[in-house]
């Protein structure tokens, strides 16, 4: 183990002084460093949002709607003996295949995915529309050349210009 705090004093460390931390600073006190850490814990608890709705409200209005199923409750199991719930062949050791609880994660991921892209176009609206830059250059109407917008006579063709 001695050899790994050896390689980490090494990658800190350059010429006996910490240069590092100073880059680390820099990197920490942008705005961009900022705004991710908030956007991670915002979606974080977003995506808890998203799961408690997805599991406490919308599974089950599902599964009432297809014969009162329990999809949090759906699994194969994959070894011998019949059991009820999830939990008890876990507590057998028994390996199960839990189809339901994969459809519940669908559910949240298509959720959250369709709120992110609702967010995102919302937010997109108000964002400044960059405005068309002003032309620069103008064709020539003899060759139909690009030139220069202040040019009076065509380098291409040498014709001269009126505008």
């Amino acid at each position: 183990m001695p050899w790994i705090y050896a390689i980490i004093i090494l990658t800190i460390t350059k010429g006996g002084g910490i240069f590092m931390w100073k880059e680390f600073k820099e990197f920490a006190v942008k705005g961009n460093m900022i705004d991710l850490a908030v956007g991670i814990i915002i979606g974080g608890a977003f995506g808890k949002i998203i799961s408690s709705l997805v599991s406490d409200i919308i599974m089950p209005l599902v599964g009432m709607i297809l014969g009162n199923v329990d999809f949090s409750n759906r699994f194969i199991t994959l070894g011998d003996g019949a059991f009820k719930t999830i939990e008890e062949a876990k507590a057998a050791g028994v390996a199960t295949l839990n189809y339901g609880l994969f459809i519940n994660n669908i559910i949240d991921f298509l959720i959250i995915a369709l709120s992110i892209f609702i967010v995102v176009k919302q937010l997109n609206r108000f964002k400044k529309k960059e405005e068309a830059a002003e032309p620069t250059t103008k064709k020539c109407r003899y060759c139909l050349s690009e030139i220069p917008l202040e040019a009076t006579r065509c380098p291409n063709c040498t014709s001269m210009l009126e505008d």
